[in-house]
């Protein structure tokens, strides 16, 4: 049996992860411990606990950020509820929020300034969607997934746009919006497609191998949106099977009954260094030969928060 890996590029961290967790790194190292962030900075609990172990504080809500502190606001976002509160505790507020997820801030506001509504697909509860949603809380409906496309209600005399999660399944949510403009033939789309380039790229990197694959492991936590659709794709596009994992210690010896091709990839809020152990460890298995898949190539940057730039600044950091 020939035993190999074929290993999906792009992978891991995008831009906007890598900037989040460069700011949380860089504003312990200038202001020192602890430096307090709201919610997960990133959806990923081997970066979470790495960072707490470099003394940052991790919370829930603003109020529980002791007044005066330093917050720092995920990747995910947040609403301008948030904003508010954090002013009100005088709070430090450096804002880590992806520039691709502000973009869809600003078209909510600008949606909801024509009085539109606004049909917001994405997933209930998700940061992301609380953060969005809070930009317009009157005018925005939410659309989860496409039973929720077509139960969705709307006030025929009035316009609707559609905004979306950017983490999403893209195929599931080109068939959320087909539904949406069937029931809704005025529905106007976003000024460009919301859906994150690296959420995409990592789709169309996963729907290469899945045909040729056995097994595909996806590296990345179960509370990652976009790790979980890369499972979800990969069996949509023909893998016979495929998981979620942390960490390679998680790997069951039944899953590789029969296996000969195995794909591997990892959701953007994943550090190369634990797809670098599943490697290792599947080549103890005898999975040795590994492929690399290249679907595209990504050289996109963001700076790093421009309150976090200044500080860094005036410190000569």
């Amino acid at each position: 049996m020939a035993k190999r890996v074929l290993l999906a590029a792009p992978r891991g961290y995008c831009a906007g992860v890598d900037r989040a967790v460069i700011t949380v790194e860089k504003a312990l190292d200038l202001y020192g411990a602890p430096v307090y962030v709201r919610k997960q900075i990133v959806h990923n609990i081997h970066v979470v606990s790495s960072l707490e172990k470099k003394g940052a504080i991790f919370v829930d809500e603003t109020d529980e950020v002791p007044e005066g502190s330093i917050v720092i606001f995920s990747a995910h976002g947040v609403s301008p509820q948030v904003h508010k509160e954090a002013a009100q505790r005088n709070l430090k507020t450096i804002d880590a929020t992806c520039p691709l997820v502000t973009k869809v801030h600003q078209e909510a506001r600008r949606f909801a300034k024509d009085d539109l509504q606004i049909l917001l697909i994405g997933h209930e509860g998700h940061e992301e969607v609380e953060g969005t949603a809070g930009e317009a809380p009157d005018h925005v409906k939410l659309v989860d997934g496409l039973d929720g496309a077509r139960s969705v209600e709307i006030d025929p005399n009035k316009g609707v746009a559609w905004l979306s999660q950017t983490t999403l399944s893209v195929d599931e949510t080109l068939d959320a919006v087909a539904i949406l403009k069937q029931r809704f033939p005025n529905l106007q789309d976003p000024p460009s497609d919301d859906i994150c380039y690296a959420t995409q790229n990592r789709q169309v990197a996963i729907k290469q191998i899945a045909p040729q694959a056995d097994l595909v492991l996806v590296v990345g936590s179960k509370n990652s949106s976009n790790s979980v659709r890369l499972v979800e794709v990969a069996l949509e596009y023909g893998a016979k099977a495929g998981y979620l994992i942390d960490y390679a210690s998680q790997l069951e010896d039944k899953w590789f009954e029969g296996v000969e091709t195995i794909g591997v990839s990892s959701g953007a809020s994943v550090p190369e260094i634990l797809v670098t152990d599943l490697l290792t460890e599947l080549a103890e298995r005898g999975y040795s030969d590994v492929e690399t898949v290249t679907a595209m190539e990504e050289h996109l940057l963001f700076a790093i928060p421009p309150e976090l730039r200044k500080d860094l600044r005036a410190a000569g950091k």
